[in-house]
Protein backbone atom coordinates (compact mmCIF):
# COMPACT_ATOMS: atom_id res chain seq x y z
CA UNK A 1 0.00 0.00 0.00
CA UNK A 2 1.24 3.62 -1.30
CA UNK A 3 1.02 6.62 0.76
CA UNK A 4 1.71 10.24 -0.19
CA UNK A 5 3.78 11.96 1.94
CA UNK A 6 3.92 15.34 2.72
CA UNK A 7 5.23 17.83 0.62
CA UNK A 8 8.92 18.29 0.07
CA UNK A 9 8.55 21.56 -1.36
CA UNK A 10 6.44 24.51 -2.33
CA UNK A 11 5.97 23.76 -6.09
CA UNK A 12 3.95 20.60 -4.72
CA UNK A 13 2.43 22.60 -2.01
CA UNK A 14 -1.26 23.02 -3.54
CA UNK A 15 -3.42 25.71 -1.90
CA UNK A 16 -6.52 26.23 -4.61
CA UNK A 17 -8.86 26.08 -1.41
CA UNK A 18 -6.84 29.85 -0.44
CA UNK A 19 -9.92 31.39 -3.41
CA UNK A 20 -12.45 30.34 -0.55
CA UNK A 21 -10.67 32.25 2.40
CA UNK A 22 -11.57 35.27 0.25
CA UNK A 23 -15.19 34.68 0.70
CA UNK A 24 -15.50 33.47 4.48
CA UNK A 25 -16.71 34.97 7.44
CA UNK A 26 -19.82 36.66 6.14
CA UNK A 27 -21.10 36.45 9.74
CA UNK A 28 -18.28 38.77 11.41
CA UNK A 29 -18.11 41.05 8.45
CA UNK A 30 -22.35 41.53 8.36
CA UNK A 31 -21.92 42.41 12.51
CA UNK A 32 -21.18 45.76 11.91
CA UNK A 33 -21.42 46.42 8.15
CA UNK A 34 -24.60 48.93 8.58
CA UNK A 35 -22.04 51.42 11.31
CA UNK A 36 -18.95 50.87 9.03
CA UNK A 37 -20.54 52.11 5.59
CA UNK A 38 -21.51 55.12 7.81
CA UNK A 39 -18.47 55.88 7.78
CA UNK A 40 -16.11 57.34 4.61
CA UNK A 41 -13.15 55.19 5.62
CA UNK A 42 -15.64 52.44 3.35
CA UNK A 43 -14.08 54.41 0.24
CA UNK A 44 -10.62 52.80 1.32
CA UNK A 45 -9.42 50.51 -1.12
CA UNK A 46 -8.49 47.56 0.65
CA UNK A 47 -9.10 43.58 1.57
CA UNK A 48 -12.22 42.66 3.13
CA UNK A 49 -13.10 39.10 3.59
CA UNK A 50 -16.51 37.98 2.52
CA UNK A 51 -17.52 41.30 0.30
CA UNK A 52 -20.09 38.94 -1.20
CA UNK A 53 -22.15 39.84 1.91
CA UNK A 54 -22.51 43.37 1.16
CA UNK A 55 -23.28 43.10 -2.46
CA UNK A 56 -27.18 41.83 -1.63
CA UNK A 57 -29.96 42.45 -3.93
CA UNK A 58 -31.27 45.23 -1.81
CA UNK A 59 -30.16 47.40 0.88
CA UNK A 60 -31.53 47.52 4.69
CA UNK A 61 -33.81 50.78 4.89
CA UNK A 62 -33.56 50.68 8.22
CA UNK A 63 -31.12 50.07 11.18
CA UNK A 64 -32.03 46.70 12.88
CA UNK A 65 -33.95 46.76 15.73
CA UNK A 66 -33.46 45.19 19.23
CA UNK A 67 -36.01 43.20 21.07
CA UNK A 68 -37.80 44.79 23.88
CA UNK A 69 -40.81 46.92 25.02
CA UNK A 70 -40.73 50.55 24.89
CA UNK A 71 -43.45 52.70 26.18
CA UNK A 72 -43.72 56.22 27.37
CA UNK A 73 -44.73 56.52 30.97
CA UNK A 74 -46.79 60.24 29.91
CA UNK A 75 -46.94 60.62 25.95
CA UNK A 76 -48.56 57.50 25.19
CA UNK A 77 -46.47 56.14 22.77
CA UNK A 78 -45.61 52.24 22.63
CA UNK A 79 -43.53 50.71 20.19
CA UNK A 80 -42.56 46.44 20.09
CA UNK A 81 -39.26 47.05 19.47
CA UNK A 82 -35.85 49.14 20.61
CA UNK A 83 -34.39 51.35 17.89
CA UNK A 84 -30.82 50.82 17.21
CA UNK A 85 -29.64 53.74 17.90
CA UNK A 86 -31.42 54.35 21.09
CA UNK A 87 -30.16 50.76 22.22
CA UNK A 88 -26.62 51.63 21.31
CA UNK A 89 -26.70 54.76 23.82
CA UNK A 90 -27.79 53.23 26.76
CA UNK A 91 -26.44 49.62 26.18
CA UNK A 92 -28.68 47.90 28.67
CA UNK A 93 -29.62 44.53 27.03
CA UNK A 94 -27.39 42.83 29.03
CA UNK A 95 -28.48 43.84 32.36
CA UNK A 96 -28.86 41.20 34.75
CA UNK A 97 -32.59 39.68 34.77
CA UNK A 98 -35.20 41.19 36.56
CA UNK A 99 -33.16 44.57 37.37
CA UNK A 100 -33.62 48.37 37.47
CA UNK A 101 -31.74 50.88 35.69
CA UNK A 102 -32.59 54.94 35.50
CA UNK A 103 -30.45 56.95 33.18
CA UNK A 104 -30.53 60.91 31.99
CA UNK A 105 -30.61 61.76 28.51
CA UNK A 106 -30.35 65.32 27.27
CA UNK A 107 -29.45 66.62 23.88
CA UNK A 108 -26.03 68.62 23.79
CA UNK A 109 -26.03 69.82 20.66
CA UNK A 110 -27.84 69.45 17.14
CA UNK A 111 -24.97 67.21 15.09
CA UNK A 112 -25.99 64.03 14.14
CA UNK A 113 -24.97 60.51 15.37
CA UNK A 114 -21.72 59.55 13.48
CA UNK A 115 -18.67 56.56 12.74
CA UNK A 116 -16.56 57.47 15.97
CA UNK A 117 -13.49 58.35 13.30
CA UNK A 118 -10.79 55.93 15.58
CA UNK A 119 -12.13 52.99 16.61
CA UNK A 120 -11.58 49.27 16.78
CA UNK A 121 -13.42 48.73 12.81
CA UNK A 122 -11.25 51.54 11.66
CA UNK A 123 -7.84 49.64 13.26
CA UNK A 124 -9.13 46.74 11.28
CA UNK A 125 -10.11 48.67 8.18
CA UNK A 126 -6.77 50.51 7.99
CA UNK A 127 -4.94 46.27 8.36
CA UNK A 128 -6.99 45.51 5.25
CA UNK A 129 -5.68 48.47 3.29
CA UNK A 130 -1.85 47.77 4.57
CA UNK A 131 -2.26 43.93 3.47
CA UNK A 132 -3.50 44.92 0.45
CA UNK A 133 -0.66 47.46 -0.32
CA UNK A 134 1.48 44.53 0.54
CA UNK A 135 0.28 41.96 -1.46
CA UNK A 136 0.27 44.40 -4.30
CA UNK A 137 4.32 44.74 -3.00
CA UNK A 138 4.86 41.45 -2.93
CA UNK A 139 3.09 40.92 -6.19
CA UNK A 140 5.18 43.33 -8.32
CA UNK A 141 8.18 42.05 -6.43
CA UNK A 142 7.57 38.26 -7.33
CA UNK A 143 6.62 39.67 -10.85
CA UNK A 144 3.18 37.94 -10.96
CA UNK A 145 0.44 39.54 -13.00
CA UNK A 146 -2.23 37.34 -11.95
CA UNK A 147 -1.42 38.32 -8.16
CA UNK A 148 -1.33 42.27 -9.28
CA UNK A 149 -4.64 41.60 -11.19
CA UNK A 150 -5.70 39.68 -8.06
CA UNK A 151 -4.90 42.26 -5.90
CA UNK A 152 -6.80 45.31 -7.42
CA UNK A 153 -9.72 43.81 -8.12
CA UNK A 154 -10.26 42.20 -4.58
CA UNK A 155 -8.85 45.84 -3.31
CA UNK A 156 -11.05 48.16 -5.54
CA UNK A 157 -14.01 45.88 -5.08
CA UNK A 158 -14.24 47.35 -1.62
CA UNK A 159 -13.99 50.84 -3.02
CA UNK A 160 -17.13 50.03 -5.33
CA UNK A 161 -19.24 48.15 -2.29
CA UNK A 162 -18.55 51.42 -0.61
CA UNK A 163 -20.06 53.93 -3.31
CA UNK A 164 -23.26 51.36 -3.23
CA UNK A 165 -23.63 51.19 0.60
CA UNK A 166 -22.28 54.63 1.90
CA UNK A 167 -25.52 56.42 3.56
CA UNK A 168 -26.14 59.00 5.91
CA UNK A 169 -28.24 58.49 9.31
CA UNK A 170 -30.77 61.26 10.08
CA UNK A 171 -32.76 61.14 13.60
CA UNK A 172 -36.44 62.57 13.28
CA UNK A 173 -37.16 65.79 14.53
CA UNK A 174 -40.53 67.55 16.43
CA UNK A 175 -41.88 69.61 13.66
CA UNK A 176 -44.34 71.43 16.02
CA UNK A 177 -42.41 73.32 19.12
CA UNK A 178 -45.87 75.00 19.85
CA UNK A 179 -47.48 73.95 23.49
CA UNK A 180 -47.27 72.49 25.92
CA UNK A 181 -45.26 68.92 25.77
CA UNK A 182 -45.46 66.39 28.52
CA UNK A 183 -42.43 64.49 29.67
CA UNK A 184 -40.74 62.60 27.12
CA UNK A 185 -40.04 59.90 30.16
CA UNK A 186 -39.77 56.49 28.70
CA UNK A 187 -40.15 52.82 30.25
CA UNK A 188 -37.87 49.52 28.33
CA UNK A 189 -38.82 46.49 29.34
CA UNK A 190 -36.02 44.12 28.04
CA UNK A 191 -36.91 40.07 27.46
CA UNK A 192 -34.98 38.97 30.56
CA UNK A 193 -37.63 41.22 32.58
CA UNK A 194 -35.14 44.19 33.34
CA UNK A 195 -35.75 47.24 33.14
CA UNK A 196 -34.40 51.04 32.04
CA UNK A 197 -36.08 53.80 32.88
CA UNK A 198 -35.18 56.69 30.49
CA UNK A 199 -35.75 60.10 31.70
CA UNK A 200 -35.70 62.93 28.83
CA UNK A 201 -37.68 65.32 26.97
CA UNK A 202 -39.91 64.51 24.37
CA UNK A 203 -37.89 65.36 21.50
CA UNK A 204 -35.15 63.14 22.95
CA UNK A 205 -37.55 60.40 23.11
CA UNK A 206 -39.08 60.99 19.69
CA UNK A 207 -35.31 60.93 18.14
CA UNK A 208 -34.22 57.66 20.00
CA UNK A 209 -36.98 55.73 20.70
CA UNK A 210 -40.15 56.24 18.42
CA UNK A 211 -39.55 57.95 15.27
CA UNK A 212 -38.19 55.75 12.52
CA UNK A 213 -34.50 56.19 11.98
CA UNK A 214 -33.50 57.45 8.06
CA UNK A 215 -31.38 55.98 6.13
CA UNK A 216 -30.21 58.23 2.90
CA UNK A 217 -27.77 56.41 0.63
CA UNK A 218 -25.36 57.74 -1.87
CA UNK A 219 -26.79 56.13 -4.59
CA UNK A 220 -30.46 56.69 -4.25
CA UNK A 221 -31.15 55.00 -7.57
CA UNK A 222 -32.00 51.49 -6.92
CA UNK A 223 -31.35 49.73 -10.40
CA UNK A 224 -28.14 51.89 -10.33
CA UNK A 225 -27.11 50.23 -7.14
CA UNK A 226 -27.93 46.76 -8.37
CA UNK A 227 -25.84 46.83 -12.25
CA UNK A 228 -22.99 48.38 -9.38
CA UNK A 229 -23.36 45.14 -7.14
CA UNK A 230 -23.25 42.87 -10.71
CA UNK A 231 -19.98 44.59 -11.54
CA UNK A 232 -18.43 43.84 -7.74
CA UNK A 233 -19.90 40.50 -8.10
CA UNK A 234 -17.42 40.06 -11.39
CA UNK A 235 -14.57 41.55 -9.75
CA UNK A 236 -15.00 39.33 -7.10
CA UNK A 237 -14.87 36.49 -9.35
CA UNK A 238 -12.03 37.80 -11.56
CA UNK A 239 -10.19 38.24 -8.17
CA UNK A 240 -10.65 34.52 -6.92
CA UNK A 241 -9.53 33.53 -10.41
CA UNK A 242 -6.85 34.95 -10.77
CA UNK A 243 -5.92 34.22 -7.01
CA UNK A 244 -5.85 30.77 -7.26
CA UNK A 245 -3.29 31.37 -10.65
CA UNK A 246 -0.89 33.14 -8.71
CA UNK A 247 2.35 31.80 -7.44
CA UNK A 248 2.18 29.88 -4.37
CA UNK A 249 4.26 31.79 -2.66
CA UNK A 250 1.71 34.59 -2.98
CA UNK A 251 -0.61 32.29 -2.24
CA UNK A 252 0.77 31.47 1.29
CA UNK A 253 0.90 35.35 1.14
CA UNK A 254 -2.88 35.76 0.42
CA UNK A 255 -3.93 32.92 2.96
CA UNK A 256 -2.46 34.41 5.88
CA UNK A 257 -3.67 37.82 5.06
CA UNK A 258 -7.11 36.76 4.89
CA UNK A 259 -6.66 34.29 8.46
CA UNK A 260 -5.47 37.17 9.91
CA UNK A 261 -8.23 39.60 8.54
CA UNK A 262 -11.25 36.97 9.73
CA UNK A 263 -10.04 36.83 12.73
CA UNK A 264 -9.90 40.47 13.02
CA UNK A 265 -13.26 41.23 12.14
CA UNK A 266 -14.97 37.91 13.99
CA UNK A 267 -12.82 39.82 17.63
CA UNK A 268 -14.10 43.40 16.63
CA UNK A 269 -18.06 41.86 15.60
CA UNK A 270 -17.67 40.30 19.64
CA UNK A 271 -17.39 43.89 20.92
CA UNK A 272 -20.05 46.23 22.27
CA UNK A 273 -21.70 47.93 19.01
CA UNK A 274 -21.50 51.02 21.31
CA UNK A 275 -17.98 51.17 20.90
CA UNK A 276 -18.18 52.39 17.02
CA UNK A 277 -20.81 54.85 17.59
CA UNK A 278 -20.13 58.63 18.24
CA UNK A 279 -23.10 59.91 20.13
CA UNK A 280 -21.48 62.82 22.16
CA UNK A 281 -24.01 64.58 20.87
CA UNK A 282 -26.22 63.10 23.76
CA UNK A 283 -25.42 63.16 27.05
CA UNK A 284 -26.40 60.22 29.46
CA UNK A 285 -26.01 60.64 33.21
CA UNK A 286 -26.79 58.15 35.38
CA UNK A 287 -28.93 58.11 38.44
CA UNK A 288 -29.71 54.74 40.64
CA UNK A 289 -32.19 53.70 43.26
CA UNK A 290 -30.91 53.55 46.99
CA UNK A 291 -30.10 49.35 47.04
CA UNK A 292 -28.47 49.99 43.83
CA UNK A 293 -25.22 48.01 43.01
CA UNK A 294 -22.92 50.22 42.75
CA UNK A 295 -19.96 48.01 41.74
CA UNK A 296 -21.77 46.88 38.59
CA UNK A 297 -21.88 49.09 35.88
CA UNK A 298 -25.15 51.52 35.33
CA UNK A 299 -25.91 50.83 39.41
CA UNK A 300 -28.50 48.53 38.43
CA UNK A 301 -31.25 47.51 41.29
CA UNK A 302 -30.82 43.96 41.51
CA UNK A 303 -33.80 41.84 42.38
CA UNK A 304 -35.17 38.32 42.57
CA UNK A 305 -38.53 38.39 40.71
CA UNK A 306 -40.08 40.36 38.16
CA UNK A 307 -43.12 41.65 40.59
CA UNK A 308 -39.88 43.59 42.71
CA UNK A 309 -38.36 45.01 39.35
CA UNK A 310 -42.07 46.09 38.26
CA UNK A 311 -42.43 47.70 41.96
CA UNK A 312 -39.10 49.76 41.53
CA UNK A 313 -39.77 50.73 38.09
CA UNK A 314 -43.11 52.41 39.11
CA UNK A 315 -41.19 53.71 42.01
CA UNK A 316 -39.47 55.99 39.69
CA UNK A 317 -42.26 56.49 37.28
CA UNK A 318 -45.35 57.18 39.65
CA UNK A 319 -47.54 55.83 37.38
CA UNK A 320 -49.24 52.85 36.01
CA UNK A 321 -50.72 53.55 33.38
CA UNK A 322 -47.58 52.32 30.72
CA UNK A 323 -47.90 49.13 32.53
CA UNK A 324 -51.40 48.84 31.21
CA UNK A 325 -50.24 50.11 28.07
CA UNK A 326 -47.45 48.02 27.67
CA UNK A 327 -48.74 44.49 29.13
CA UNK A 328 -46.57 44.05 31.73
CA UNK A 329 -48.70 42.98 34.49
CA UNK A 330 -51.51 40.68 33.97
CA UNK A 331 -55.13 41.82 34.25
CA UNK A 332 -56.97 40.97 37.29
CA UNK A 333 -57.98 42.17 40.18
CA UNK A 334 -55.77 40.64 42.44
CA UNK A 335 -52.79 42.69 39.96
CA UNK A 336 -54.84 45.86 39.58
CA UNK A 337 -55.34 46.43 43.24
CA UNK A 338 -52.02 45.88 43.71
CA UNK A 339 -50.76 48.11 40.31
CA UNK A 340 -53.10 51.19 42.77
CA UNK A 341 -51.58 50.39 45.88
CA UNK A 342 -47.49 50.69 44.44
CA UNK A 343 -49.26 54.06 42.74
CA UNK A 344 -50.04 55.06 46.38
CA UNK A 345 -46.58 53.94 48.20
CA UNK A 346 -44.42 55.46 45.05
CA UNK A 347 -45.75 59.07 45.36
CA UNK A 348 -44.23 59.54 48.81
CA UNK A 349 -40.87 58.67 47.29
CA UNK A 350 -38.15 61.64 47.23
CA UNK A 351 -34.55 62.05 46.65
CA UNK A 352 -32.80 60.56 48.56
CA UNK A 353 -30.34 62.78 51.15
CA UNK A 354 -27.79 59.57 50.92
CA UNK A 355 -26.68 58.82 47.51
CA UNK A 356 -24.86 55.93 46.78
CA UNK A 357 -22.67 57.03 44.54
CA UNK A 358 -21.27 60.79 44.90
CA UNK A 359 -22.94 63.32 42.27
CA UNK A 360 -25.41 60.29 41.38
CA UNK A 361 -28.91 61.01 41.62
CA UNK A 362 -30.12 58.23 43.92
CA UNK A 363 -34.21 57.39 44.16
CA UNK A 364 -34.99 56.53 47.86
CA UNK A 365 -36.94 52.83 47.42
CA UNK A 366 -40.03 53.06 50.23
CA UNK A 367 -40.22 50.23 52.73
CA UNK A 368 -42.29 47.85 51.11
CA UNK A 369 -43.33 43.93 50.75
CA UNK A 370 -44.06 43.80 47.01
CA UNK A 371 -44.04 40.53 46.72
CA UNK A 372 -45.57 39.76 50.01
CA UNK A 373 -48.51 42.23 49.01
CA UNK A 374 -49.77 40.66 45.98
CA UNK A 375 -49.32 37.25 47.53
CA UNK A 376 -52.10 38.32 49.62
CA UNK A 377 -54.22 40.24 47.35
CA UNK A 378 -53.95 37.01 44.93
CA UNK A 379 -54.95 34.66 48.25
CA UNK A 380 -57.52 37.30 48.69
CA UNK A 381 -58.92 36.56 45.28
CA UNK A 382 -58.80 33.35 45.76
CA UNK A 383 -61.35 33.31 48.62
CA UNK A 384 -63.77 35.58 46.93
CA UNK A 385 -63.67 33.39 43.60
CA UNK A 386 -64.51 30.00 45.77
CA UNK A 387 -67.24 32.26 47.40
CA UNK A 388 -68.53 32.98 44.59
CA UNK A 389 -68.55 29.50 43.29
CA UNK A 390 -69.97 28.04 46.34
CA UNK A 391 -72.93 30.41 46.19
CA UNK A 392 -74.10 30.00 42.31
Amino acid sequence: MHFLGPPTSLDELQLDIVGFLAILGEGSVLANAQVSTLSKWIFLPRLIPAPQSLLRPTRPMKLESCPGHVTGVYSGNDRQSINHIGNVICDAESAPEFSVRVVHIERQNQNDIKFKTFAPLTIVLLLGFSLSGILLGLSFWQEDGMSIIATLLLSFLSTLVGVGNKWTLKLPERKLQKGKVPPGDVVIRYPKGSFLIVRCEENVARELYFAPETIRYLLEHAPIYRLLSLVGTMMLMGGVICLANAKIELQIAWAGSYMLLGSSYWIVAALPSKLHWDSSCYKVNQECLSDADIGTKGYPSLNKTFTQALWKTIVITKSIDWVERSNAAPVTSAWKQWLQDAKEIAKTVQESEEPRVLGVKTWQVPDWDPQQHLQDLLEEQAIKEKMGIQEA
